[in-house]
């Protein structure tokens, strides 16, 4: 469930917010005279005990490179 509320509110129940954060509120702030949301407040979670696989092709993949592979830095940030 997602809320929006607008700076000036979150500032005057602040404490509030952060309970319904708590309770598993999403809030959204807007910000501006057109109410544009600008950031999301969401309910801290404690990260999962023990190890951590890294994208969800980890152990599912494998890649190689071939002892001729070169490319250089220009290549490499114009991809």
């Amino acid at each position: 469930m997602k809320k929006e509320m607008a700076v000036g509110e979150i500032k005057a129940r602040f404490s509030a917010v952060l309970e319904e954060v708590k309770q598993g509120q999403k809030v959204d702030i807007l910000y501006g005279r057109k109410k544009k949301p600008v950031a999301t407040i969401i309910p801290y979670r404690e990260e999962a005990k023990g190890e951590r696989k890294i994208g969800i092709l980890d152990g599912k993949a494998k890649f190689e490179f071939r002892d001729d592979f070169e490319m250089t830095a220009e290549e490499l940030f114009n991809l």
